[in-house]
């Protein structure tokens, strides 16, 4: 019995340092990577990993943090691409969309209420029996709109509105295809309203895709129009 529990003992610690070798000899050969920061707006910073050899791939964590204090979305890249689940929140901190970069699918989507910074219209008469689903963004409520806020700035001669009477409206038409249709600005100020027409050739093509608004299970065109407030610097954020 005595030399069975010791026979035991020596598989039992030889499989623990080969378990050790493996793991150090894992860590050994996955890349070396630093920590960047980069600020998105006045309160959102982003913070991810990139790869120290090339520092145009990112590789590992990333995290969007909202005012230092909440997660906007958390994930992690492989050689620069999405992978696994991400999961993002509103600025409150709430949960409102898990996305799977393995089947690129919205796993869960929050329900939306009124205190909702975003509102829709559809192009199509609705009667009260008609079932209605609204236009989807990877990136959820929050964190998958802000970069259509940060392509916009108030041009100089607009910079010394009083912003006590002033705010922005992004409007995104989507197409029944999910594809990003039309992007406008518009600039409300007592009184005054302009109009900016803004390109639809964003910097990343994953902001052309949505899911499409549906009426009744089928696609169609939808306005998705987002009030902003103006930051010091002529740029727009959510209220």
């Amino acid at each position: 019995m005595r030399k069975l529990i010791l026979t035991f003992i020596s598989i039992l610690f030889i499989g623990c340092a080969f378990a050790q070798t493996k793991d150090a000899a894992a860590a050994k050969n996955s890349p070396e990577t630093v920590v960047v920061k980069h600020r998105l707006t006045d309160s959102v910073i982003e913070r991810f990993n990139v790869l120290k050899v090339n520092r145009g791939i990112r590789q590992g964590l990333y995290q969007a943090l909202y005012q230092k204090n909440y997660a906007l979305a958390s994930g992690y890249y492989d050689n620069d691409k999405r992978t696994g689940v991400w999961h993002f929140f509103d600025n409150r901190g709430h949960l409102v969309q898990n996305f799977d970069y393995r089947t690129n699918q919205i796993t869960y989507e929050a329900p939306e209420d009124s205190t909702s910074n975003l509102q829709y219209f559809v192009d199509v008469k609705l009667n009260d029996t008609a079932k209605t689903t609204k236009p989807l963004k990877v990136g959820g409520r929050f964190f998958g709109y802000l970069p259509y806020l940060n392509l916009f700035k108030l041009p100089p001669e607009l910079m010394n509105l009083n912003p006590n009477v002033s705010f922005g409206a992004v409007e995104l038409l989507i197409s029944p295809l999910g594809r990003l249709a039309s992007f406008k600005v518009h600039v409300y100020s007592g009184s005054y309203e302009k109009t900016f027409n803004m390109s639809i050739d964003v910097p990343d093509p994953a902001d052309k895709i949505f899911v499409p608004a549906t009426v009744n299970g089928q696609a169609v065109s939808c306005r998705v129009v987002i009030k902003c407030g103006f930051r010091n610097d002529g740029g727009l954020e959510f209220y």
